[in-house]
């Protein structure tokens, strides 16, 4: 019986953001200690990480850019932007968190487990193709459906973002790209600013940006009706060879960083839907790569609820 994947890696603790930022290491210690002491980590099966060669890296970023990152690592703790903070082991730390994705990809793709989840850290869905931004500095998703398409022939991948921030790194980076279908989900207006309803694609890509704002409140129902009336037809009709979830959950209705209303078991329904669609298009294959999070006992209980759906929709696979 095939399972589903877990990345993790302790290096990952290693990127330090300075006392009382957000996003920093006890994220995955809380994150850990909840999982371990719950049935459902028996049924993941542990993938370690990628160290990925920079050109896969390169696909999406400048070599400039990572240059600049490794720049600025190099000398300690440093700033990228006003959020987005870094520390000497930073930069190998955002290479190997890439490095997870594309390890999840590589066990999916060679049908060793039938999808997967990467606890990683840094997120990356707010980074740009230049550009630094939101806690991220790599973008972690683009990296890995640039890395599907290149090394392992797919072509169409669907992103689902219901991160409770819209992803406008990953907007940007595949906005004129018709093989990559981009739908997010969040508050709005709110941070970054972008992912109006009118931003719909550019060029060759218009149409493949789909943005559903939520308005602050907005909880499970929303969302639901969303995902089972919105996304599950215009995905279908995408027919994707893969689906990637930017997985942010601090639009639990308890995180500090957003005024959304969801719950743990709303996430396990989102993700339900998200496998319905994987199912008939995909054979299944789900990668969901985590982003935002930030009140640990909700973060926690929601990670452990998506993957409670993503080991069913494994265990219903057999």
């Amino acid at each position: 019986m095939r399972k589903t994947g877990f990345v993790y890696h302790p290096d990952y603790l290693r990127h330090q953001t300075g006392q009382g930022h957000p996003e920093n290491a006890q994220r995955l210690f809380a994150l850990l200690d909840y999982l371990k002491k719950d049935s459902l980590w028996n049924h993941l099966k542990q993938i370690k990480p990628l160290n990925p060669p920079l050109k896969w890296i390169e696909k999406i970023h400048t070599r400039d850019y990572i240059s600049s990152i490794e720049r600025v690592c190099s000398s300690g703790l440093g700033m990228l932007d006003a959020d987005t903070l870094v520390s000497l082991d930073s930069y190998n730390v955002a290479v190997l968190a890439a490095g997870g994705v594309l390890a999840a990809l590589d066990e999916v793709l060679g049908k060793s487990v039938n999808n997967a989840f990467c606890a990683v850290r840094p997120p990356g869905h707010h980074a740009e193709t230049e550009r630094a931004m939101g806690f991220c500095i790599f973008n972690n998703v683009a990296i890995g459906a640039r890395y599907a398409q290149m090394n392992h022939k797919l072509n169409k991948i669907l992103i689902v973002d219901w991160d409770a921030h819209h992803g406008n790194g990953t907007q940007h980076i595949f906005y004129e790209d018709p093989t990559v279908f981009y739908f997010s989900v969040h508050q709005f207006p709110h941070y970054p600013g972008t992912g109006s309803d009118d931003e719909e694609g550019q060029g060759e890509g218009k149409g493949f940006t789909l943005n559903m704002p939520m308005c602050a409140g907005s909880g499970d129902l929303e969302y639901i009706e969303v995902f089972e009336n919105i996304l599950y037809p215009e995905a279908i009709k995408f027919s994707p060879d893969l689906i990637l979830i930017s997985a942010g959950f601090d639009g639990h209705k308890d995180d500090p960083l957003s005024n959304l209303n969801l719950s743990a078991a709303g996430f396990k329904r989102l993700t339900q839907v998200v496998l319905n669609v994987a199912e008939e298009c995909c054979e299944g294959r789900v990668v969901s790569v985590l982003e935002g999070g930030y009140n640990l006992k909700a973060f926690s209980e929601s990670v452990s609820s998506h993957l409670s759906a993503l080991i069913e929709g494994s265990e219903n696979r057999k």
